[in-house]
Order: C-alpha cells, then structure tokens, then sequence
C-alpha cells in the first residue's frame, strides 16, 4: 500500500488498487503511517514568487502553510517514498535539503538520507514543461525522464499563467487550471518510486 498525501479530490490518485489518498479534507499532516508515501504538499506559499507576494500581500508570508510541507517531509523521511514541489521551491533551503545541481539525476548529500532531482512534467505528457524537484528516500533512485524540454516540443500550449505573455506566445492557447494536474504517467513513476521504498514503521 501508498498513501498519497495532500492530493486533490477525486484526482489521479483516487480508485487505484494500493493506493490509499489523502485529500484536503482528510488532512495529511494527520497521517502517522505505516506505509510509504508519495507527498504533494502544497506549494502556493513556497514558490519562486512567494517572496514578491509576500511584499505586496503580507498575510500571505513565505512559509506558511500551515506545516503541510515539514509534516511532509517527516512522513517520507520516517516511511520512504518521494516528495514533490515545483523547481525553485523555497523549502529546499529551509529545510536545508540537496538541491539538483543538473536537469540530468540525482543530487545527494552527506547529510542527508534522501535525495533530490530536477525532473519536467512535460516529459510525462503535461502541456507544460511543469519544472518539478522531487525528494525521496529509498533505497534506490530510478533512472527519470531527464532532461529540459525544447520550445519545439511544447506543442500549441506553453504559458499557463496571464502573468506571463512575450510577444511569441501570445496566440498560443493558455493552459490555466491544469498547472497542478499530475500526467498519469508521472503518477506512475512517483508511485513504483515509493514502492520501492518500502519499509518497517518507525
């Protein structure tokens, strides 16, 4: 069994066999295992903006999220299993985790168990390149799709946010509301990591 912690309702990760999914309402931070996990704690108040948004809108302080991303972090340490965030995330320092060094494997520490990678989404079948760094805890660390995706290969779809429009992708169709989705695919990758990292509850 996996549990998917901080999904979305009814999401990628609902009615899948050995999957068990934590949603919004059953709150993550709650769980206390035994299995391993696959977290995608929420990342609104850690992002590269988060910073900028915190200048103009101090209610909304880098950081706060009400402890979705340590408990997070606690459960895939304590249970294995992989944790992802967009690239860039805040949290990485916070929380003094290895930080990719490359688009290409993973980036570990001595001081760490786990270990970090940069990973696209687009690579995966999102419409989007959807920059990702993962952490994980296992035994192993699974070859990925590495690699960035080349402007040519993102299709008709490459800006999902209005903050963004040069002048090349302004007839491009926009792909809002899909940002946070998961490619099955990816899921799937995410998923077999976390297997792999099965071990005893401590």
């Amino acid at each position: 069994m996996i549990a998917a912690l901080y999904v979305k309702t009814r999401g990628a990760y609902f009615g899948l066999d050995g999957v068990d999914p934590w949603d919004e309402a059953r709150d993550a931070r709650l769980y206390v295992g035994p299995w391993p996990v696959v977290a995608h704690p929420p990342c609104q108040r850690w992002c590269r903006f988060a910073k900028g948004i915190e200048a103009q809108y101090p209610k909304y302080a880098v950081g706060d999220d009400g402890g979705c991303f340590e408990a997070a972090l606690r459960d895939v340490r304590a249970y294995g299993g992989v944790l992802e965030h967009p690239a860039g995330s805040l949290a990485w320092d916070y929380f003094h985790l290895p930080k990719p060094r490359s688009s290409v494997g993973w980036t570990s520490s001595l001081m760490d168990e786990g270990a970090s990678c940069y990973v696209e989404q687009g690579r995966y079948g999102h419409p989007m390149r959807k920059a990702t760094w993962l952490y994980a805890v296992a035994p192993t660390f699974p070859t990925l799709r590495w690699g960035r995706r080349l402007d040519s290969e993102l299709g008709a779809c490459k800006w999902g946010s209005r903050l963004y429009k040069p002048a090349q992708d302004r007839d491009r169709p926009r792909v809002d509301g899909q940002h946070s989705l998961t490619p099955v695919a990816f899921r799937d990758e995410l998923l077999a990591l976390a297997r792999s990292a099965s071990r005893e509850r401590v």
